[in-house]
């Protein structure tokens, strides 16, 4: 894996590490994040404003009055060695609520029919894989994550939708994801989650951010209303579905 630096204006560049989705591109890029995030009071590194991990590339936004993009690629090459023997960073483990089926979930039963599976039989396997996220894009806080089960690939849907419910959990080829905000979209809908993704207010207002891993917990329609009215009116912090060490073992 040979990482190639690309143009993207004169304030930034991208480290693209290959053009496949795949957890080895995705642990690459998290940990040249983490390396330039550990290294940040290195006068070498001064200038740079912000990164943004994708599937399979690392964009680089700095100042360019306060550095150069020749010293900033040299100052990363020296990273890329050293995260290249590091492991990845290990990301958040949350556990997230979602309704699937009926008005939250239109498509359940069209994905259940094309996918050869009962409805309940479609909802385990979604809730029981465990999901990295990739990325955050489209939308802010929208979380591309994968991969999903064999049996739950499918096009996206061939009318995308000009609303889409804000919380929306969806699926479309190998990925699922969850809407933070109403829009247009494309993607199958299961089901509904009732955390905010997104909040301007919050120290980090996105939720998930890239690396973490993100699994499903199936909840009735009484739960879901009750969970949405307490976090639309802050009783809830949604860091409650982030599962600390001693949940994991």
């Amino acid at each position: 894996m040979t990482p190639r630096m690309l143009d993207c204006g004169d304030t930034a560049f991208t480290v693209e590490f290959g053009n496949l989705i795949s957890p080895a591109l995705l642990a690459a890029v998290n940990a040249l994040d983490a390396a330039i995030l550990r290294h940040r009071d290195d006068p070498a590194l001064a200038g740079i404003i912000e990164t943004v991990p994708t599937f399979r590339s690392l964009t680089v936004i700095y100042d360019p009055l306060a550095t150069s993009r020749e010293i900033l690629e040299s100052a990363l090459a020296r990273l890329l060695e050293e995260s290249g023997d590091a492991a990845a960073p290990e990301g958040r483990q949350w556990r997230l609520p979602v309704c699937y089926g009926g008005e939250y979930g239109p498509d359940l039963e069209h994905v259940a029919a094309a996918s050869g599976l009962a409805v309940d039989e479609l909802c385990a396997c979604h809730a029981g894989a465990e999901y990295a996220v990739y990325m955050l894009g489209f939308l802010p806080g929208f979380p591309f994550m994968g991969e999903l089960p064999p049996s739950l690939q499918l096009p996206r849907r061939s009318e995308p939708r000009v609303r889409v419910p804000a919380g929306s959990v969806a699926i479309a080829t190998g990925l699922t994801a969850i809407y933070p905000w109403e829009s247009p979209g494309g993607w199958h809908l299961l089901g509904r989650c009732p955390a905010p993704l997104f909040d301007a207010s919050r120290a980090a207002p996105a939720l998930l951010a890239a690396g973490d891993r993100v699994s499903f917990e199936p909840i009735d329609e009484a739960t879901f209303v009750s969970l949405s009215a307490d976090c639309e009116a802050g009783r809830i912090d949604p860091q409650r579905w982030c599962i600390t060490g001693a949940e994991r073992s």
